[in-house]
């Protein structure tokens, strides 16, 4: 395996050439090619992928990575109050209400600590907006670069404000969303990354495991599950090879280094990963049914298929779901609820996507509205899973 990835790829522009321009860039305009970030269409935009930021704009909250989250921007009151980070923000539309909870209409912002005001009511305040930088010249900067003046509302532990938009500020809201405010906790689930260690690069010098490229590749970094689906999203997987050639050039890559290094050869003999090429197998190391997908039925659907009065008939939680998942759907007897290689004949991920072929509703089934849906990350994840053999675990 080694001298297979000696001889395809003896430099890191062979690489670029023949995996990541071909699996990543296809066509102009779509995937990584001057579409996604990061743009990895020419050697020079690979070059670039080493010690960029991680990207933090998936789409959907859910799919941050903890790792590549930032540090937040701040907000302070007044010129001279307390800065808080934020942890994220987001704008509810509708019709501003007298008492607001997390659901209720208006700009929402879950800070990193309680905001110290007194009393129960709202409050009239101008909440000014802070970046930190450094700039051309190494100095380390601070940027008021927006503010907004209304009335604000401290609820729960008074970490998170709502605030009232009224029609004539909603345009004032929108070019401040537009500016893009800096999220500390960019996925909502109450952890900052950036004070859990420092942000993870795409690309990490040195460091091909804490790589949040090849994260995306593998389904984790360091072996922490790295939400999103696996990548690349259209064409196979790379083989062993070729994550050899990529590991070995990470591995190799020097701090600082730019497009001129990818022409000199990948220094296989100084590469840790030689030893063990099998390890980076992407189809024996990914996704499996006790890392990932059993948690998201557990969370997703287990209210309705418990143990105990499962709906149609089908329990998601407790032992020997795994099992069940590999036997007939009742709802359609000649197909498994999961097939694995093969999500078209899989029943399950079929009512989760809300395949013409089921019978019934889509799942998850929320009463409330009517209405149900996975994650597109999660959803992902699953069919990603189906793809990749259904692994029960690793």
């Amino acid at each position: 395996m080694v001298i297979t990835a000696q001889e395809r790829f003896p430099t890191g522009l062979d690489l670029h050439k023949k995996v990541i321009w071909r699996t990543c860039t296809p066509n102009g305009g779509v995937c990584h090619n001057r579409k996604e970030y990061p743009d990895l269409h020419t050697p020079a935009n690979f070059a670039e992928a080493f010690s960029a930021p991680c990207n933090v704009q998936p789409g959907e909250y859910e799919g941050v990575f903890d790792g590549c989250e930032q540090p937040g921007d701040r907000l302070r009151f007044g010129g001279d109050g307390d800065e808080l980070e934020i942890g994220w923000i987001a704008y509810v539309v509708g019709d501003p209400v007298d008492a607001p909870d997390e659901s209720s209409p208006g700009l929402h912002i879950q800070l990193a600590a309680p905001i110290d005001r007194d009393g129960d009511g709202g409050f009239w305040g101008n909440a000014n907006f802070l970046r930190t930088f450094v700039d051309e010249a190494g100095q380390v900067q601070q940027s008021d670069y927006a503010s907004l003046q209304t009335e604000w509302h401290a609820i729960g532990d008074r970490s998170h404000l709502v605030g009232s938009v009224p029609e004539y500020l909603v345009d004032r809201v929108q070019e401040l969303l537009q500016a893009g405010v800096v999220m500390g906790d960019a996925n909502r689930n109450g952890v900052f990354g950036a004070h859990e260690g420092a942000p993870a690069s795409m690309l990490e010098p040195g460091d091909p495991v804490g790589s949040y490229l090849i994260g995306r590749m593998r389904g984790e970094m360091h072996d922490e599950p790295v939400p999103g689906s696996r990548m690349p999203l259209a064409n196979p997987p790379l083989s062993i090879d070729e994550m050899l050639a990529f590991f070995c050039l990470v591995e190799g890559f020097p701090e600082g280094g730019d497009s001129a290094i990818l022409s000199g050869p990948i220094d296989y003999n100084a590469c840790s990963f030689t030893a063990n090429p099998e390890d980076l197998n992407l189809l024996g190391d990914g996704v499996t049914w006790e890392k990932r997908i059993r948690l998201i039925f557990e969370f997703n659907c287990g209210g309705c298929h418990n143990e105990q009065d499962p709906q149609g008939g089908l329990t998601l939680l407790g032992d020997g779901v795994y099992e069940r998942l590999l036997e007939p759907s009742v709802q359609l007897a000649d197909m498994p609820l999961i097939t694995p290689g093969d999500p078209d004949n899989s029943y399950l991920y079929l009512k989760l996507i809300g395949d013409e072929r089921i019978v019934g509703t889509r799942m998850p089934y929320n009463p409330l509205t009517g209405e149900g849906s996975l994650a597109q990350a999660e959803l992902a994840d699953i069919e990603t899973w189906i793809i990749n053999g259904a692994v029960e675990d690793e």
